[in-house]
């Protein structure tokens, strides 16, 4: 049989504390000031040659002050799209703001992009992103399946 002493156990106890301490020690930074929470707007101050478009989280009417390349603004009334739908075109690479006020709650969605924006009721949403994908892409409404337009991009 194998009996331990309380000397024998201290190595042991010590090493068990230093460990927990540390581990608590990097819980805490979250509480550190300097230590920047992410956005909640985020917004393309990315060069041209950046990966991937940025989305407005937070409806806005001028959610960036970065200079836009092509705005598009579009209302939603009665189920009815001003301008009426049709086909933007922008040139590939510009910086594009889509900016829709709806008198509904609903959903923007850029297909090819994947991007959308929560629209509620009377307020805009707004998506802006670097167009770097030729081609045609929809712009709709999800939950009305409101075509506002086709954008084209060369």
């Amino acid at each position: 049989m194998f009996l331990r002493t309380p000397a024998a156990r201290t190595p042991v106890t010590l090493a068990a504390a230093t460990l927990a301490v540390l581990l608590l020690a990097g819980c805490g930074q979250d509480d550190d000031p300097s230590v920047a929470a992410p956005s909640t707007t985020a917004t393309s101050l990315a060069p041209s040659n950046a990966p991937a478009p940025t989305v407005t989280a937070v409806p806005s009417a001028s959610a960036s002050t970065v200079a836009v390349d092509h705005q598009i603004t579009v209302t939603i009334a009665k189920k009815r799209v001003d301008p009426p739908t049709g086909r933007v075109t922008v040139g590939k690479g510009k910086l594009v703001r889509i900016t829709v006020t709806s008198d509904v709650a609903d959903e923007l969605h850029v297909h090819g992009y994947d991007l959308g924006a929560r629209l509620p009721a009377g307020t805009p949403g707004s998506v802006e992103f670097r167009a770097d994908q030729t081609g045609l892409f929809e712009v709709e409404t999800h939950d009305s399946e409101l075509v506002l337009f086709q954008l084209v991009v060369r």
